[in-house]
């Protein structure tokens, strides 16, 4: 087939990937722990579901606006002001299967060819992979293990350039954890206004924060018309099979988005959305709930990881990731890296995880090695699958044996 060439720059999400794997192990028998996928093992709250029976049954099923339901595009302006302070008019708002359709049509919309898009590395792939295939010029911004997987401000002045014309964020942060601070979040901002560039912040996990307050870009004098909010059902509510997510933006930008998703989808489900607003609207109990037992987790999986030798984890501030530094085991146990480590957890442990590559090229000088582990699973399966790490680790002939191969 004649393909044509902007599909060689078109990457992927690795983590599918991963649990394509994972599936296929599963299939021929093998038991496997997975920390791999990002989603809640929870179920989506009954009024929830409900609210999707009910409006299934009331025969609301056909086509509705491309930017979305007047009432579900104005319940998420009234949430974005409950949790973010900021006023929104429903003309702002664009709902979407999923959060994945902001990131692309943001990028389609904002960035021609000559343009440069700004993105944290290690970051959610799609960033990248959008960047590349609409043809723009991707900047990787490093995160740093000493800034709390954070970024170093100074590294991005100097990236930053009048080419520049979009920054994405993401706080808190896939793969790491990472929290961005409100005084560096103070910095972008005035170099938004300076540069002259938007920012799009992917702010799934908002509701995911356990340490301090969360803290949106948007809410900066100057920055609501210069900023893109990614949110969404999946992560908070536990809806990633549902695909409901949502942007805001400034009414300009929206009517072109909602023009794109004319273009490629027609429009978001509709009972989906009456599902998403009483997921909004309704009562609160369900998600709280699973936030905390997110956040004993977390406490959990690193206080276990931190006792095996040659793994270190800091303690990530959201979302429901850890970002173990593996160097030192990939060095005493022979791994040329962390994918290397990956694959012989998979195939010797049962541990499915995965390496920082599934999250971008390394960047310019960095040298160390990690692994993202989703404590998005039960705390029995975390307890033995850091158990199972800890001994697969300390098995120097299975390790030799899996390196022979």
């Amino acid at each position: 087939m004649k393909i044509a060439k902007r599909m060689s720059r078109l990457g992927t999400e690795t983590a599918f990937e991963v649990l394509a794997e994972v599936n296929a192990l599963k299939a021929k028998g093998k038991e496997i722990i997975s920390f791999a996928i990002g989603e809640p093992d929870f179920d989506t709250p009954t009024n929830i579901k409900k609210a999707a029976i009910d409006a299934i049954n009331d025969n609301q099923t056909h086509y509705n606006p491309s930017a979305g339901l007047i009432e579900v595009r104005q319940s998420c302006a009234d949430y974005i002001k409950r949790t973010r302070g900021i006023d929104v008019d429903p003309e702002e708002v664009v709902v979407v299967p999923g959060g994945k359709p902001i990131i692309f049509y943001t990028i389609l919309a904002l960035a021609d060819e000559e343009d440069e898009v700004i993105y944290p590395n290690p970051g959610f792939p799609i960033y990248e992979s959008m960047i590349d295939f609409i043809g723009a010029k991707a900047v990787p911004l490093p995160l740093l293990e000493e800034k709390e997987f954070s970024f170093d401000i100074e590294d991005l002045k100097k990236i930053v350039s009048d080419k520049t014309k979009l920054v994405i964020l993401n706080s808190p942060q896939n793969p790491t954890g990472g929290v961005i601070p409100k005084e560096d979040l103070e910095v972008v901002a005035e170099l938004a206004k300076k540069h002259d560039f938007y920012v799009l912040s992917d702010e799934i996990y908002s509701q995911m924060i356990y340490d301090g307050k969360f803290e949106s870009i948007s809410t900066f004098p100057g920055m609501k018309e210069r900023t893109i909010i990614l949110d969404g059902h999946s992560k908070t509510y536990a809806m990633t099979g549902w695909r409901l997510g949502f942007g805001v933006m400034p009414k300009e930008l929206a009517a072109l988005e909602a023009k794109l998703m004319t273009n490629s989808n027609s429009c978001t489900c509709t009972f989906t959305q009456i599902a998403g607003k009483e997921a909004l609207d309704g009562p609160q109990d369900d998600a709280l709930a699973m936030v905390k037992e997110f956040k004993e987790r977390r406490d959990i999986i690193v206080e276990g990881l931190n006792d095996i030798e040659g793994i270190s984890c800091i303690k990530p501030h959201g979302a429901f990731y850890v970002f173990p530094n593996v160097t030192q085991a990939c060095k005493d146990k022979g791994f040329k890296d962390a994918k290397e480590l990956q694959q012989y957890l998979l195939h010797e442990a049962g541990i499915a995880l995965l390496s920082r590559n599934c999250f971008g090229k390394k960047n310019v000088g960095e040298e160390e090695e990690y692994l993202r582990l989703s404590y998005a699973t039960a705390k029995e399966q975390i307890r033995a699958g850091i158990k199972k790490i800890k001994e697969a680790l300390a098995d120097d002939d299975r390790i030799g044996k899996f390196l022979e191969k």
